[in-house]
């Protein structure tokens, strides 16, 4: 065989675990599925090319490997709910090349029974073949923290649910090569729900805490100190911060748009979390009229408008809507980010300011919305006319917190 394993979608999911397999020594090729967002620097692509990892768009060569991963992306679509028609492609794709005896795991961010209701039968109509039988079916949640220098797929367990008892064995059997822990779940549809456990426990936890910004504000309380003094506590307290609003490729799930019984915490937590971007012109336009400036016709520069700190993925990043409503209010936006050399805000682009420190001292306001490591907090505070920081992340006095 010219490899072991096929990841077929080379976005969020895909591209770190072609990483992780190509540096395990196993030979692997990478199937797009679409226009995904993931990308390697060119040092990354000659280490992975190096390694043995070869891209292809031949879908023949989807049936010469033992193994064969779909991570094709699963975004929101029109319905709120999630779009999984990258995945229905991805599996009519590989159907027609599948022989017997091969593993076939999905990662892909789904609904529960996805794999058993909607996988599974595209891959036996289109191969001729049974799962559990002919080969091998599983489901394994997606583990990922894009920039995360401290996680690594070698240290983080993955859950593998398999259609039958032999088809769990054959993926754990994969993700043991990659992986120092390999946690067996009943089937498919437990390790499904981990996924959305893990997904809805996050922005639950982050509307919780974007909650209290907007409470200590109006009490005069500082957050952060109460955060800083809360994560001491060794048992019952996880520290979450607030922000600008939640981006990434994780979507919180409520279920109802999947045909399911809703998740009441998970719909209120998406109110909250939309409400952020507001939340933050608001409370720009606010400061501007405390120092005698209308946000109409005020210049403001926008720092970092990644969805997450030291990477270049826009995706979902709540930057998008509070430049929008910036510039309905009257402001001149611009903005200043090291790993976004150009950028546009439905259609109409953004100035991109060539001097942080000019660009700050010039602008009426600077929103920090992303805490990139290149970014000299004390300094920019120094410079800033007006700096307002929804990360907690410039010195205590040095800005106004979110």
């Amino acid at each position: 065989m010219p490899a072991d394993l096929a990841v077929i979608g080379l976005g969020p999911y895909g591209l770190p675990l072609a990483q992780a397999a190509v540096a395990a020594g196993i030979p692997t090729i990478g199937y797009r599925t679409g226009p995904e967002a993931g990308s390697l620097s060119p040092a990354e692509l000659r280490r992975m090319l190096s390694g043995g990892f070869r891209p292809t768009t031949d879908p023949a060569e989807l049936g010469r490997v033992r193994t064969a991963v779909i991570c094709a992306p699963t975004p929101r679509g029109a319905d709120g709910g999630l779009d999984l028609s990258q995945l229905e492609a991805a599996a009519r794709t590989l159907a027609a090349q599948l022989r017997p005896h091969t593993t076939v795991i999905l990662e892909s961010p789904v609904y529960p029974g996805t794999t058993e209701e909607f996988l599974r039968p595209l891959l036996e109509e289109g191969s001729g073949l049974r799962a559990g039988r002919d080969f091998h079916l599983a489901y394994s949640p997606s583990r990922v923290d894009p920039g995360n220098r401290d996680v690594t797929p070698a240290t983080t367990p993955k859950v593998i649910g398999g259609l039958t008892p032999a088809c769990t064995e054959s993926a754990a059997a994969f993700h043991a090569r990659l992986t120092d822990k390999v946690v067996r779940a009943r089937g498919p549809r437990e390790a499904e729900t981990v996924q959305l456990l893990e997904t809805n426990y996050r922005h639950v936890n982050i509307a919780l805490v974007n909650e209290m910004a907007v409470l200590c504000n109006d009490l005069g309380v500082d957050l952060w100190d109460v955060i800083r003094c809360a994560e001491t506590k060794p048992f019952g307290f996880q520290a979450f911060r607030p922000g600008p609003g939640v981006g990434g490729h994780s979507v919180p799930q409520d279920m109802t748009a999947g045909g399911g019984r809703g998740l009441r915490m998970v719909e209120l937590a998406q109110e909250v979390n939309n409400r952020m971007p507001g939340y933050v012109v608001q409370r720009a336009a606010t400061l501007l009229n405390e120092h005698g400036k209308s946000a109409r016709g005020a210049r403001v520069l926008l720092l970092g408008v990644t969805y997450k700190p030291d990477l270049a993925d826009l995706q979902g990043t709540p930057a998008r809507e509070i430049a929008l409503r910036l510039r309905e209010l009257g402001a001149t936006v611009s903005y200043h980010d090291p790993y976004v050399p150009s950028w546009s805000v439905y259609d109409h682009p953004v100035p991109r300011a060539d001097s942080l420190y000019e660009a700050a001292a010039d602008a009426d306001l600077t929103i920090l919305l992303q805490q990139h490591r290149t970014y000299d907090l004390q300094g920019l505070s120094v410079k800033a006319q007006l700096l307002l920081d929804t990360r907690g992340a410039a010195p205590t006095g040095a800005a106004h917190r979110l």
